[in-house]
């Protein structure tokens, strides 16, 4: 090399990254033909690491401080290169740095259902949504296994990677659980502790540290809530209890009465209307001794209009021959007489058992 061609040669004296872009995970310091003068300065900031790659193997690694760069504060990229102790030239290498930053406020949510078992509902479908934050802890291990050689990588170009991994760590985590949809949305706080264990060692492989990991919400699809939420008002309602297909049961016949109460002819038309009229009118026995008999004070007024409705509803259907039509007249004219049912209903129910009785 000719004495031009020497002084030609331009050489960094000091190398630094000041962040001036937020976001910015790893910069590469621009060297193009530039060569890094022995003995020049490398300023690592706090929050930064700074690592040399020659040839595309990582040589040195610098944490925060004012490194002087020589075959002494190099030892890796000279055993590379085979310097001997007292060279003194110019040298080439790729300069990296990284941010070490935690990155917060990260939002993690399933664009779609996640398909889990669950214990109480069998398969279910489950919406999760919350917040995380990361930093970069082993920057050779993120140079090598996402960042590389590229100028600029971005915590958005990484995320788009980690939006898998924690979708599929939160699978496999719900999944293998064995908790409830019920439970986990009571405590999202244990989810998240149970999910951020599993997550980070995803997160470590890369050279990445979970900082914080929380959920804030998990739901269902709506068709599914709504069918949550109905069994839900069943239980309340109906009292599931151990028959818990009898109690839902008992709630949805005493949700259809005010309707049916709208239509022509009153309950009498729904007793006529069904098809198991002597079906409904045990229902409505057996809801009743179920009220009665868990709140004896409050099922006293709610019972008359419902037993009115389980006499018509039973009135509706052919009787047994030995049945006593005068002592059902009876019954219904007794509870006429003290106001727990119309007139209307006490006429229509009588016309009826008159018309089963003559033919």
């Amino acid at each position: 090399m000719s004495i031009g061609s020497f002084i030609k040669k331009q050489f960094v004296d000091v190398l630094q990254w000041n962040e001036d872009t937020e976001g910015v995970l790893a910069w590469r310091f621009p060297m193009q033909d530039f060569e890094i003068q022995n003995g020049g300065m490398l300023t690592v900031r706090e929050s930064q690491v700074a690592i040399f790659v020659n040839e595309g193997v990582v040589a040195d690694v610098f944490g925060p401080g004012n490194h002087k760069l020589s075959t002494n504060t190099l030892p890796v990229l000279t055993n590379l290169k085979n310097w001997d102790k007292l060279f003194d030239s110019p040298f080439k290498s790729d300069v990296y740095f990284f941010s070490t930053r935690i990155q917060t406020g990260r939002k993690w949510g399933t664009v779609q259902p996640v398909t889990i078992r669950d214990k109480d509902f069998d398969m279910i479908r489950v919406r999760a949504f919350g917040m995380y934050s990361y930093r970069v802890t082993d920057a050779k291990r993120f140079f090598t296994e996402i960042s590389g050689t590229r100028d600029v990588y971005t915590r958005d170009e990484v995320e788009d990677q980690l939006r898998g991994i924690t979708l599929a760590t939160m699978a496999n985590s719900l999944g293998g659980a064995n908790v409830s949809f019920l439970d986990m949305a009571a405590n999202q706080t244990l989810m998240a502790q149970q999910i951020k264990g599993e997550l980070a060692t995803a997160f470590d492989k890369y050279g990445l540290g979970l900082d914080e990991f929380n959920v804030a919400s998990v739901s269902l699809p709506e068709e599914l809530q709504a069918a949550l939420d109905e069994r839900i008002s069943a239980g309340m309602k109906g009292g599931l209890g151990t028959d818990k297909m009898a109690g839902f049961t008992k709630f949805q016949v005493a949700s259809s009465i005010p309707l049916a109460a709208q239509n022509e002819g009153g309950l009498a038309g729904l007793g006529a209307g069904l098809s198991a009229g002597v079906g409904f009118g045990q229902v409505m026995t057996q809801g009743l001794q179920d009220a009665m008999h868990a709140q004896p004070a409050a099922a006293a007024a709610a019972a008359a209009p419902l037993a009115a409705a389980a006499l018509v509803a039973t009135a509706a259907t052919p009787a047994p021959a030995e049945q006593d039509i005068e002592a059902r007249l009876g019954k219904l004219k007794g509870l006429l007489d003290k106001g727990l049912i119309t007139a209307a209903d006490y006429d229509s129910a009588k016309a009826e058992m008159l018309k089963k009785l003559i033919g």
